[in-house]
């Protein structure tokens, strides 16, 4: 105990601001469950498993932490099973799900001898009992966050807080003990903040929950503004507000003074209930995605080091599917596990490492290639009753990479393709100042574009690339006859695809990978083309080859197109892909002898000519409905000219944007950073890539098709040099080798679209293929190549 007040001054009271961590180590997967439990620090609020706990007290010299220790309640098998009470699974009220529940146990330890003391105890400082209290009642930094991110959009001020009406009736509310005014519920009360009416809340499917009263009270009063009492606490942005007449959960800058009126000091109250979105997060995050991929096969579980699942955080399979194979990468190996330990990480991250790429990729590496964590868990899976392991969340690193990514940092599903580019890009600029340690050069490839003018000069257009992606042309299909039998019958019994009960029955078209890489590097007419030689536009043709081969390939295949109307449509296509591959017929040669370049200088209108312009008829028919001239130039412009259907609906769904009346400014206009720099990393120029993406509405793929498909956009920042002054590959850095390849890792997806639906990982490990499904990792009986999104292929030599 005297040990312990001679560290008081190494002690903090955690103030709202404080995130606080007790779920997971900051440097490795170990919880309060691991065999050693979780140390909080009680100076910083971050925590550390007890191999690593001694790590940070020599890095920061804090003394005193939190012990927390859970262990597996016994629980009689003949146990009844409550009636679920909420739309959930293994959630309080949800049904049951046969998880385990655990208790849990706490203690002070004063390091660096492990001196342990009883908690809770009278005897402790006071100082020590508030702080623990704090810590112990405080909602984890790792769930605020994740919330945070389910919130499908971010809280906006309401309208109705700044100008909020409140009746001076005289109404004191209590700290607790309330009740619905109109019925006998105890929970799920919301407090109108106009007359301070402690009402219910709405009723739940099936019967549960409220009464209505408090959305009744609305619809008789006008009264706009209700808080939910229970989820009041000093951390006051976290109340859940809710305006009636807009319909949300939404933010009161001023709750504060409306709850003074009412007697309420926040700065006491505890919390009781969950708000909106952590209810939300509760029902979406058990969800079972894990029956889509080879169901109905056995599923052999697969354990050690590899083969470490990833838990589904709510629609993150994307990331899973991705990083299972990125971890794959002798590269990303090497860096970030085989020469990098978690002490070494630890050391050179700064004061916060949850923050630090480095530090939390290292973790993450470790967390699935050590095998530390890939045993079998001690419940069998409550749907198959095969062993299964528990998986790993990887919840930091996703906050880390996905750092002001507005879409990553969602819980909505994402393109897995996109998610990897934008992993690509983080891991470069992260090592630009030792780019020789930067793992993700191993994908990095160049890419050489001849375009040859009528008049026989040549231009050479080169830029760096980390995917290959694909066009499928469907009449190259290797199964036309079947095609059309199947075409035939169906169209005789006036039936869709939809009407077909088996998928065996359907048949999909069959084309060559081959046919695919043929069509990639295939002359190309662009139409409309300013020559320098001939001062005026034409037909040019454009051909494209590889100037390197990367130590890892990957090729994009373009599932998803736009048919007429600017309408996603997703291919109904098999690939049939071997299991090597031979690319070397597509090396690009250069400046040949003979050839002669395309002489300088664009003019500047010609340039400004590349530049999206409105379709009159489109902004015509618009003006014609009463819109504006701006914003029926706007609509069209951000929907590619489309049509007026189009530009009608993106106008409708932009009306409230904050920058909707600007001045229309291609050089200025914004687009999302991230997009940006992907299309940087792939050797574009910035004010080309912008033009892009302002003509593409920010879709990095139609924006890499719209610059292919505007030469004259960038033809000025043409890289036109002769083969004598060109760089070879290893003077820019890049790697080199063969063209012969072979397949190690696929990413499917099962959906309509790239943010709906499911990924997963299929990997050759060992000389067998594993499919990593969240966090199921099992043998696979029959990997889906012929079904893949994004292939993965390693150089044989």
């Amino acid at each position: 105990m005297e040990l312990l007040r001679s560290n008081l001054s190494r002690v903090q009271i955690p103030e709202p601001t404080h995130r606080i961590y007790k779920h997971e180590c900051c440097i490795s997967f170990d919880t309060p469950r691991s065999e050693g439990g979780l140390f909080v620090d009680m100076n910083s609020f971050l925590a550390f498993g007890k191999d690593y706990v001694s790590w940070n007290y020599e890095k920061t010299g804090n003394p005193v932490y939190l012990h927390i220790k859970q262990t597996t309640k016994s629980i009689p098998e003949d146990r009844p099973l409550k009636k679920p009470t909420l739309l959930a699974i293994g959630v309080d009220g949800g049904f049951d799900n046969n998880e385990p529940e655990y208790e849990e146990s706490y203690s002070i330890v004063i390091l660096p001898d492990f001196v342990s003391l009883p908690f809770p105890s009278v005897e402790l400082p006071e100082k020590v009992r508030i702080a623990v209290d704090t810590v112990v009642n405080a909602v984890g930094a790792e769930r605020k966050e994740q919330v945070a991110a389910w919130t499908a959009e971010k809280k906006l001020v309401s309208e109705h807080a700044l100008t909020l009406q409140q009746i001076k009736s005289g109404i004191v509310i209590p700290p607790s003990g309330w009740k619905c005014a109109k019925c006998d519920k105890t929970e799920n009360l919301w407090l109108n903040l106009t007359d301070g009416m402690i009402l219910c809340g709405r009723k739940n499917w099936d019967g549960t929950g409220g009464n209505n009263h408090a959305v009744e009270h609305y619809k008789e009063t006008a009264y706009p503004l209700a808080v939910k009492l229970g989820t009041i606490t000093a951390d006051l942005e976290a109340a859940d507000v809710y305006s009636y007449p807009e319909d949300d959960s939404v933010l009161d800058p001023l709750l504060a003074e409306h709850l003074a009126h009412f007697g309420i000091d926040f700065s006491s109250m505890q919390k009781t209930e969950m708000t909106t979105a952590e209810r939300e997060l509760d029902q979406n995050t058990n969800f079972d995605w894990n029956r889509i991929q080879e169901s109905g096969k056995e599923l052999v579980p697969v354990f050690g080091p590899g083969y470490t699942g990833l838990v589904n955080l709510g629609n993150s399979c994307y990331l899973a599917a991705t990083m299972q194979i990125v971890f794959s990468n002798h590269s990303f190996i090497s860096r970030y596990f085989s020469h990098q330990s978690l002490k070494m990480a630890f050391e050179m991250a700064p004061a916060d490492p949850t923050l630090d790429l480095n530090m939390q990729l290292t973790k993450l590496g470790h967390g699935l290639l050590s095998g530390k964590y890939s045993i079998p868990a001690t419940q069998k899976d409550a749907t198959t009753g095969d062993a299964r392991q528990e998986g790993i969340p990887p919840r930091m690193f996703k906050n880390v990479i996905a750092a002001s990514h507005a879409e990553f940092s969602s819980m909505r599903q994402q393109d897995a393709l996109e998610f990897f580019l934008h992993l690509v890009g983080k891991v470069e600029r992260a090592s630009n100042t030792t780019p020789d340690l930067d793992p993700s050069r191993s994908f990095k490839f160049g890419i050489e574009e001849k375009i040859l003018c009528p008049s026989g000069k040549v231009g050479y257009n080169k830029r760096e690339d980390c995917i290959l992606s694909l066009n499928i042309p469907l009449h190259e299909a290797t199964n036309k006859d079947e095609l059309e039998a199947f075409n035939k019958q169906k169209a005789g019994k006036g039936l869709e695809e939809n009407d077909i009960r088996s998928s065996d029955e359907i048949v999909r078209p069959r084309v060559p990978l081959e046919a695919c890489l043929a069509n990639f590097a295939s002359s190309e007419a662009i139409d409309d083309y300013y020559s320098s030689a001939l001062k005026g536009r034409t037909t040019a043709i454009k051909t494209t080859g590889l100037t390197s081969f990367p130590d890892y390939l990957v090729l994009h295949m373009r599932k998803f197109v736009m048919e007429a109307g600017w309408v996603p449509k997703k291919l109904d296509v098999y690939i049939d892909v071997p299991d090597v591959i031979d690319i070397s017929h597509m090396r690009s040669k250069g400046l040949q002898p003979g050839e002669e370049l395309l002489p300088d200088g664009v003019p500047e209108e010609v340039i400004e000519s590349a530049q999206p312009v409105a379709n009159e008829e489109i902004v015509a028919q618009l003006v014609s409905m009463g819109f504006s001239q701006l914003h029926c130039q706007k609509a069209a412009i951000n929907t590619s000219n489309a049509g007026v259907e189009e530009a009608m609906n993106w106008l409708l769904s932009h009306m409230d944007d904050p920058d909707i009346d600007a001045p229309i400014s291609h050089q200025t206009s914004d687009v999302d950073q991230s997009s940006l720099d992907a299309l940087l990393s792939f050797g574009f120029a910035e004010d080309v890539a912008r033009k892009a993406l302002k003509a593409s509405g920010g879709d990095i793929e139609k924006a890499t098709d719209w610059i292919f498909n505007n030469p004259n956009a960038s033809v000025s920042d043409m890289d036109v040099s002769s083969s004598n002054s060109a760089q070879t590959p290893a003077q820019s850095g890049l790697p080199d080798g063969g063209g012969k390849y072979k397949l190690f890792g696929i990413v499917s997806h099962m959906g309509t679209s790239v943010h709906c639906g499911h990924y997963v990982a299929h990997i050759l490990k060992e000389g067998r293929w594993v499919i990593f499904n969240d966090d199921k990792v099992g043998i696979s009986t029959d990997p889906p190549k012929d079904m893949g999104y994004v292939y993965f292929f390693q150089r044989l030599d």
